[in-house]
């Protein structure tokens, strides 16, 4: 940044701030506002092009703002622009450093604008850019978990509710429930993008300005799909869009939080179904044995981090009345926080889910135990006109005898069986295995191979649809 920049506030009345006031009013604002350099110049150069289309400015005065603007985005790229704390923000950084270049042309800059707009805009092109790195990042997850999918798929796996084996299921199914809560996730993305594909620059602080700005040659020049029209409510918008962005990380971490929950309890050497990957994990400092799953708890520890932020965010703008406050200078930490930390652990999930192993032998063996064919049982004496309450019966007293012998209802014996309903035939062993009671299930949504692989390939149709 050019040395001897005389600095001057932007609100400047001919007073000095209380140091210790001046620094709590600023805030993080000099550190935060470094992620906004690039998309205040980009706002500012279009603000400059519209200013020239009106006259306000020559062409010569738009060339020379146009260059000096690119030149800090180039100094920024290399971490050469900074803002200091008597500069408050990026905004008037950019606006010094412009008038130490350019003398009364880079003052002319601010023309027809407030900070409140100017910080609204580059806050929106930064969503922008950042949504899409997340939809990046959730794609790059998505293909890691489908070729997880396809080479461990087919494994007989216990299904759980309340912790508890409920019915046989397949590793192909539990991979991809978190495709496809990340299939959703991209479109509660694309909602936020496209409520926040609108340009607010042009409002000023909130009521217009008296010349006669062209907001439509911004919004194109920043290629936003529309003006948000009412200035007042653009103003208190902001809050409400970080909300809204802030509410579909927290559902992405707690999606992941569901991911890494699975993996830390099946890693155990009490269930034993998959082997984390060790580049992924460390040592105990004292336990020569230990491999902790690190990639997994701290996802699980960074989902209350952003869950926390989305509180934070909901609490700041409670109570607020219209138009913009001072208070929402605390929305762009807990936004910019959650942003990085989804994108580094959907990241993070991404390089290691190729190379989690899944252990065929141990998960065939649980998915026998725990007696969980029983509703496929009762199914089946269903379909012998028997109603599905004394059904539920029937197998409970046979479900009671293998407890009793130690055996499995695939263990027991036709004449065994035959004791609880003689509707029971020898039929009733080709769903009481493992593989009969998966293959079964074939409606949509069930747990048949061909009815999975036809439902990854609708979700993935979908996803492209939308």
């Amino acid at each position: 940044m050019a040395e001897g920049i005389i600095v001057k506030k932007l609100w400047d009345k001919g007073y000095d701030l209380n140091k210790t006031i001046e620094s709590f009013t600023v805030g993080n604002d000099p550190i935060l506002d470094k992620q906004l350099v690039k998309y205040d110049c980009i706002a500012s150069i279009a603000h400059a092009k519209m200013l020239g289309k009106i006259n306000l400015l020559s062409k010569d005065e738009v060339n020379e703002l146009v260059h000096e603007l690119n030149n800090i985005i180039d100094l920024d790229k290399t971490g050469e622009f900074n803002i200091t704390q008597e500069q408050e923000d990026c905004h008037t950084a950019i606006e010094m450093f412009l008038t130490s270049k350019l003398g009364d042309i880079g003052k002319k800059i601010h023309t027809a604008r407030s900070r409140n707009d100017q910080v609204l805009t580059a806050l929106r092109l930064y969503y922008i850019d950042h949504i899409a790195i997340v939809e990046q990042s959730i794609n790059r997850l998505t293909t890691s978990i489908s070729n997880m999918s396809n080479k461990y798929g087919k494994i007989q796996f216990p299904g759980y509710t309340h912790m508890q084996k409920a019915m046989p299921s397949s590793f192909e199914l539990w991979c991809n429930s978190f495709s496809d809560s990340m299939m959703d996730n991209l479109i509660l993305l694309k909602t936020a993008t496209k409520l926040v594909d609108q340009s607010p620059l042009g409002t000023a602080a909130g009521y217009g300005v008296p010349l006669n700005i062209d907001r439509k040659f911004t919004a194109e020049e920043l290629q936003f799909s529309r003006v948000q029209e009412n200035p007042i409510y653009t103003q208190y918008s902001r809050g409400k869009f970080e909300i809204t962005i802030l509410h579909i990380l927290s559902q992405i971490m707690l999606d992941l939080n569901k991911i890494a929950s699975d993996l830390i309890l099946f890693s155990m050497p009490e269930f034993g179904y998959v082997k984390l990957p060790d580049e992924f994990c460390t040592g105990s400092s004292i336990m020569p044995q230990k491999k902790n799953p690190d990639v997994p708890e701290l996802v699980r520890g960074k989902t209350g981090r952003v869950s926390g932020n989305l509180i934070a965010l909901l609490m700041l703008m409670k109570g607020q009345p219209l138009a913009y406050n001072k208070d929402n200078q605390e929305d762009k930490e807990p936004l910019f926080d959650s942003a990085d930390t989804v994108i580094n652990s959907l990241r993070a999930f991404a390089d290691m889910m190729p190379h989690v192993k899944a252990k065929r032998q141990n998960m065939y063996q649980a998915a026998k135990q725990g007696f969980s064919t029983a509703t496929d049982l009762a199914d089946y004496l269903v379909g012998k006109n028997i109603p599905f309450r004394d059904a539920h019966e029937i197998v409970g007293l046979a479900v009671r005898l293998g407890i009793e012998t130690h055996r499995d209802l695939s263990e027991l014996t036709l004449t065994e069986l035959q004791q609880f309903s003689g509707e029971i035939d020898d039929e009733v062993f080709n769903i009481l295995t493992l593989e009969g009671s998966v293959a079964a299930r074939s409606h949509i949504g069930g747990t048949a191979p061909n009815t999975v692989k036809k439902a990854i390939e609708n979700a993935k149709k979908h996803s492209a649809a939308t």
